[in-house]
C-alpha cells in the first residue's frame, strides 16, 4: 500500500462558483453531475450542462424578482432544488444564507433577523419555520425549481470580485450561541480549488449525506465533489440511507466521525451475530500479511461486509470532529481508507487533509494549498490563508476575539510533526484545569470510553474537583453499573492519578446534539454554581 509524498492533481483552480459551473459545462457537458430520487422508484439525473442551464434559469428569475445584493435564506432537506436556490442566489449577485431546518422556529426567526434576510426559499415540508417573520418574502423551493426568468437563455451568471460576500453560514453552536460566518466568493473558490488538487475520487461516485446548511456538507461534499469530477448522489433523508447506499454504490462517503463509529459497531454486531468472529480475525491477519507483499485480497475477502454500503466503497472522508485512529485502522483492514481532514466553518471549511496515498494515522493531514499554520505559546492552532472568513456578520466583538492580523484562532490545541502533518490534542474551551494546575483534554478519556461496545457515547468533565465520565450506554448494556465501573478501571489503568476518572454517570437519554450529531457540550455539562 503506497504511502508517500506526490504532486498535486492537475485540476485548474476556479475563481468563483459561477466559474466552476461554467468550466464543467464546457469541458464535460454530458458527465452526470448529480443523481437523486425523483420519486419512490425513480432516479433523476443532471449533466453538467443541465446543471448550468438550471442555475442560469433560476438565477435570472431571482435577479428579475429580487434584485441584487439581498440576503436570501435557503431552508429545507438536502435536494437538487436546494442547490439550485443556493447557486442561483450567488449567480444572481445575492448573498445566500443556509439555515438549519431542524432548529425550532424561534431560533430560525432569530437567525433570519440577525442575517438581515429578506427572502427565504423554503421546502414545503418546513414552510412553518418562516411563518410570522415580519417583512420576509417566502418562495417555495418547489416553485423555484420551475421558475424561468424572462430571456434566461441569454442570461450571464454574476462573476464577482474575490472579496464580495457570497454567503453567511451559521456556526454549529456546540459551545455557545451560533454566529454568522461571512464567506466571500474567494473563500469558497480557494477551498474548492485546493480540495480538488489534493484528493482524487479515483472514479468513484460520492454519496452526499451531510446537511447542506453545514459548510462541510455543502462545500466539501457538493462543490469539491463537483469540481473534482465525481457523480454525486443526493441523500434526501437519513431514513433512506441504507437504500440509497445500495442505489448509489458510492466509492466515497463524506461524513462526521459519529457515522464511522456507528458503521463500525454495526459491522461488528453483524459479525458477532453470524458467529464468524474467528473467521473474520483470521481473514484480517491473512489480508494484512498479503498486503505487505503487495497483494490486496480485501475487496473479495470482505465483499459481504461492504455490500450493504453498495459494494464499491473505497473512502470515507471524515471531518467535523475528532476521529479515533482506532477506526482508521479497523476500516483499512476491510479495504476502506478513512481520509481524515480538519477545518472550521470560519475557514470555508478546510485547512488540512490526509491524501489518498499520503497519510499519517492520528493526524488531520497536511495543509491545504495556501494555508499557513502556526502554534501559539499556549498550544492553540492559528490559521491564515485565502479561505479564512471575513468575520462574523455584524459582530465585531466576537470577530476581534478570533481574528488578529489575519490569523484565525481555531480554539483547537495541536502540533505539527517534522513532515508537516497536523495533530490535534483537544479544545481550549474543553480543557479541564485542576486545582493543582494540571491540564487534561477530556477528548483523550472520551476516546477510550467510546471504543467500548457498551458505550454509545461518553462525555468527560470536571465536577467538584473530580473527573466525571457521563455515558449514554448501548441498549443491551443499560443499567449495568458493574460493567461500566470495570470499564472505568480499564480506562484508568496506567494513567497518572490526576488523569483518572473518579466517577461514572449513566444516562437514560441521549446527549443533546446539533443536527450534525455533535454533542452540544455546554448543554450537557453541569454548570458550576456562582
Amino acid at each position: 500500500m503506497r504511502n508517500g509524498s506526490y504532486p498535486y492533481y492537475d485540476i485548474a483552480d476556479i475563481v468563483s462558483i459561477a466559474d466552476m459551473l461554467e468550466t464543467a459545462a464546457r469541458e464535460r457537458p454530458d458527465f452526470i453531475a448529480f443523481r437523486y430520487r425523483a420519486g419512490r422508484d425513480s432516479v433523476g439525473e443532471k449533466t453538467c450542462r443541465e446543471v448550468l442551464e438550471d442555475v442560469r434559469r433560476v438565477a435570472c428569475w431571482i435577479g428579475q424578482t429580487c434584485g441584487q445584493g439581498r440576503h436570501i435564506a435557503v431552508i429545507g432537506e438536502n435536494s437538487y432544488e436546494w442547490l439550485l436556490a443556493f447557486f442561483g442566489a450567488l449567480g444572481s449577485g445575492n448573498v445566500a444564507v443556509p439555515v438549519d431546518k431542524e432548529l425550532p422556529a424561534g431560533e430560525v426567526a432569530d437567525m433570519l433577523r440577525e442575517a438581515d434576510v429578506e427572502i427565504a426559499m423554503v421546502s414545503p415540508t418546513y414552510a412553518d419555520l418562516t411563518e410570522g417573520v415580519d417583512g420576509l418574502t417566502v418562495v417555495s423551493l418547489k416553485q423555484l425549481a420551475k421558475a424561468e426568468g424572462e430571456g434566461w437563455q441569454g442570461f450571464a451568471l454574476h462573476h464577482p470580485d474575490q472579496d464580495e460576500l457570497a454567503c453567511i453560514f451559521f456556526t454549529s453552536g456546540t459551545s455557545g450561541r451560533s454566529k454568522g460566518v461571512m464567506l466571500s466568493h474567494g473563500n469558497l473558490a480557494s477551498d474548492v480549488s485546493g480540495g480538488a488538487r489534493v484528493f482524487s475520487p479515483e472514479g468513484g461516485a460520492v454519496l452526499s449525506v451531510l446537511p447542506f446548511h453545514h459548510a462541510f456538507g455543502l462545500v466539501v461534499t457538493i462543490m469539491m465533489g463537483f469540481h473534482f469530477r465525481a457523480t454525486i448522489f443526493i441523500n434526501r433523508s437519513l431514513k433512506r440511507l441504507k437504500e440509497d447506499m445500495l442505489l448509489a454504490r458510492p466509492g466515497i462517503i463524506p461524513l462526521v466521525p459519529l457515522f464511522v463509529e456507528v458503521f463500525y459497531k454495526q459491522i461488528q454486531e453483524g459479525i458477532r451475530k453470524s458467529g464468524k468472529e474467528r473467521t473474520f480475525r483470521f481473514g484480517v491477519r491473512l489480508s494484512r500479511l498479503l498486503l505487505a507483499l503487495g497483494i490486496d485480497i480485501r475487496p473479495r475477502l470482505f465483499a459481504p461486509i461492504l455490500e450493504p454500503f453498495g459494494g464499491k466503497l473505497k473512502y470515507f472522508i471524515s471531518g467535523g470532529a475528532y476521529l479515533d485512529p482506532f477506526y482508521i485502522k479497523a476500516f483499512r483492514d476491510i479495504g476502506v481508507e478513512i481520509i481524515n481532514g480538519y477545518g472550521a466553518t470560519e475557514c470555508a471549511p478546510s485547512l488540512s487533509i490526509n491524501r489518498n496515498h499520503h497519510f499519517r494515522d492520528g493526524s488531520v493531514g497536511q495543509l491545504m494549498p495556501g494555508v499557513e499554520i502556526r502554534i501559539s505559546p499556549e498550544g492553540e492552532v492559528l490559521a491564515r490563508g485565502p479561505m479564512v472568513m471575513q468575520g462574523y456578520y455584524k459582530n465585531p466583538e466576537e470577530t476581534a476575539k478570533v481574528l488578529k492580523d489575519g490569523w484565525y484562532a481555531t480554539g483547537d490545541l495541536g502540533y505539527m510533526d517534522a513532515d508537516g502533518f497536523l495533530f490535534l490534542t483537544g479544545r481550549t474551551k474543553n480543557l479541564i484545569i485542576l486545582s493543582n494546575g494540571e491540564n487534561i483534554s477530556p477528548e483523550e478519556l472520551e476516546n477510550d470510553f467510546n471504543r467500548d461496545p457498551g458505550v454509545n457515547e461518553a462525555l468527560v468533565y470536571e465536577q467538584d474537583g473530580l473527573i466525571v465520565a457521563e455515558i449514554y450506554p448501548e441498549e443491551d448494556y443499560r443499567r449495568n453499573e458493574a460493567y461500566f465501573n470495570e470499564l472505568k478501571q480499564k480506562v484508568n489503568r496506567g494513567r497518572p492519578a490526576y488523569k483518572q476518572v473518579a466517577r461514572v454517570v449513566l444516562r437514560e437519554e441521549d446527549f443533546v446534539r446539533n443536527t450534525t450529531r455533535k454533542i452540544v457540550r455546554y448543554k450537557n455539562v453541569p454548570q458550576k454554581q456562582a
